[in-house]
């Protein structure tokens, strides 16, 4: 079984910083892809960042240039650096891994974290 584990959460006035980060345990062979989505009270959880095994990576228009996406390799660790935050991006936070365990590949998704940004 493969396992994400997030932290790295909270409460944070508009403007602040915040980095989450995101562990993958368990069976894992390879791991094709990591990153991050969010879901705000109301909404549907969208793509914040995403990080491709080759090194490539994409970021959803309303964080680029203030979120910065960046992996451990030999962790198995995403991380989420989060400056210059706004109100508009509280939400949970989830990880998700495509991962490949040796039979299959499938996506995981770890359990959230809450990011709260006053104003």
């Amino acid at each position: 079984q493969v396992q994400l584990v997030e932290s790295g959460g909270g409460l944070v006035q508009a403007g602040g910083s915040l980095r989450l980060s995101c562990a993958a345990s368990g069976r894992i062979f390879s791991v094709n892809a990591m990153g991050w989505y969010r879901q705000a009270p109301g909404k549907e959880r969208e793509l914040v960042a995403v990080g491709i095994s080759g090194g490539s990576t994409n970021y959803a228009a309303s964080v680029k240039g203030r979120f910065t996406i960046s992996r451990d390799k030999a962790k198995n660790t995403v991380y989420l650096q989060m400056n210059s935050l706004k109100p508009e991006d509280t939400a949970v936070y989830y990880c998700n891994a495509r991962i490949n365990s040796g039979w299959v590949t499938d996506d995981y998704w770890g359990q959230g974290t809450q990011v709260t940004v006053s104003s």
